[in-house]
């Protein structure tokens, strides 16, 4: 077997049931939180709430495009679905990645000014400042994006037989390596900083406050320990295996090892989608209740 074929044969066997189960879990566990929200929550949508229902929205709109991959990958990278379709999967794929992240970081900091600054989040932090952010966080991420549309889409390879497979670039190399950089500072790297920095804050506030609720602090340690988890398993393997990967590419150059990790690490950025409605229950009530109950310090 080839390098070509066994890079084909890792992917085919790898992705299509990871996709399958991950689809089901994030489907379930967003529309649950969105039926939580618009029923239960619904005379409480604070800042908090408004950041987790435009992420719950995200995940709907990618997870309803997977059906698209698992056949793709069950097909031997056969892409049946035309160009377009194509171009819209690889934006939406980007787009939930991307719209996750700033609002992971959004609601990072909206609990770092709740603890840290509660007096100045009482006053003048309400639920329309939320939404204005949330417009601009969306507005952002698409103008970002735009250039997937350029680069993406489908061709013609010959791996044995003659098929259509879907890429994220056709063309333009050494570009879209710039352009996978660009996403990987600005979309990663730098609400990384600005997540984990909130996080200092408001551990040390934690630390120092003693009138701090135990519920407030197993939010608060649920929040963190979870976006820990999504940035050392979905976010940062992702962006440093996308980026290496497409520079060898660059290079004309292959790597097994490289290539492997890059694949499981894209099956583990679809994994956020699972671990969301586990991020809500530190940000809104109802669905903690729903799936562990009501505790004392409710």
């Amino acid at each position: 077997m080839n390098n070509s074929t066994y890079y084909y044969t890792f992917q085919n066997q790898l992705l299509p049931p990871m996709y399958s189960i991950e689809m089901c879990v994030a489907l379930l566990g967003n529309l649950f939180a969105l039926y939580l929200l618009v029923t239960k929550e619904r005379k409480n949508w604070h800042t908090g709430v408004v950041f987790s229902c435009n992420l719950a929205i995200c995940d709907v709109l990618y997870v309803l495009t997977l059906p698209l991959l698992i056949v793709y990958y069950a097909k031997e990278k056969q892409w049946t679905f035309g160009d377009a379709a194509c171009k819209i999967e690889r934006f939406l794929f980007n787009c939930n990645l991307y719209v996750s992240i700033f609002f992971i970081m959004c609601i990072s900091v909206n609990r770092y000014l709740g603890i840290v600054h509660p007096f100045f989040t009482r006053s003048y932090v309400r639920p329309k400042h939320a939404k204005i952010a949330s417009v601009l966080t969306w507005f952002v991420v698409i103008i970002a994006l735009s250039p997937v549309f350029k680069f993406a889409g489908t061709e013609f390879t010959n791996n044995h037989t003659l098929c259509v497979s879907c890429h994220d670039t056709k063309k333009l190399q050494v570009s879209h390596f710039r352009y996978k950089v660009f996403l990987m500072v600005v979309g990663c790297m730098i609400p990384l900083v600005v997540t984990f920095a909130s996080y200092l804050g408001v551990i040390w506030t934690i630390l120092k406050n003693k009138n701090i609720t135990t519920l407030e602090k197993r939010k608060v340690a649920l929040l963190v320990a979870l976006v820990c988890i999504l940035y050392a398993t979905s976010f940062v393997p992702y962006h440093v295996l996308q980026t290496y990967h497409e520079f060898l590419k660059t290079k004309n150059l292959k790597e097994s090892w490289v290539y492997n990790s890059y694949q499981v690490s894209k099956g583990l950025t679809t994994l956020n989608m699972c671990l969301h409605p586990l991020l809500y229950m530190a940000v809104f009530d109802s669905i903690r209740t729903a799936c562990c109950g009501r505790s004392s310090d409710d």
